[in-house]
């Protein structure tokens, strides 16, 4: 089985201009990343619809899909396959209601009682679950879930569970054999 990889975006921990981005983008698209989740918080609403329709331009003719984190707005202006909602962002089922077919749908969540939660709601795509290990994006004193809540998580999900948190390639064998069809993470797609 194949998982499926999300490439989450940051720039700015990286240091890269859009334009280094939208490169880098076609890049891990070209490489066989599965989804771009575009996270670029920091952009005005008219910057990430510009910034969206470039990655959408730069990755065409590949499989991956765009998502826009927690702008349905930006998502649904600039074109994008979907939207990846944090965990404190609007209800799933308010999304689907104003969408277009077909529109992907995805949630973050941290704890057992979030994935319960999204499972209640019967409208998302997949899940995104961690921060499964220590992560250079989190704090030092962030708490990891670890593999035993990511096995729980993908015990009880009825939509795919997608791992993400201090994934690197030697930890990718450990969340499959915990359940996840697939993984997420920022710097190991450098």
């Amino acid at each position: 089985m194949s998982l499926h990889s999300h490439f989450v975006t940051d720039r700015r921990r990286f240091g890269l201009t859009a334009d280094a981005l939208v490169e880098h983008a076609a890049r891990v698209a070209r490489g066989g990343v599965s989804t771009i989740q575009i996270r670029e918080r920091d952009l005005s609403d008219r910057e990430l619809v510009a910034l969206v329709r470039r990655v959408i331009d730069a990755v065409r003719g590949t499989p991956t899909a765009i998502l826009v984190n927690d702008r349905v707005d930006v998502a649904i202006a600039a074109g994008a396959a979907g939207v990846h909602l944090r965990a404190d962002s609007v209800p799933g089922r308010r999304v689907r209601a104003i969408a277009p077919a077909p529109f992907v749908i995805g949630r973050s969540v941290h704890d057992l009682a979030e994935v319960d939660a999204a499972v209640a709601e019967d409208v998302y795509d997949y899940l995104l679950f961690g921060t499964v290990f220590p992560s250079a994006g989190k704090p030092p004193d962030h708490r990891a879930a670890g593999l035993d809540a990511l096995r729980e998580a993908c015990r009880r999900s009825t939509v795919p569970v997608i791992a993400i948190g201090g994934i690197d390639a030697s930890r990718v064998p450990l969340v499959a054999d915990a359940g996840a069809a697939g993984f997420a993470a920022i710097g190991m797609f450098r």
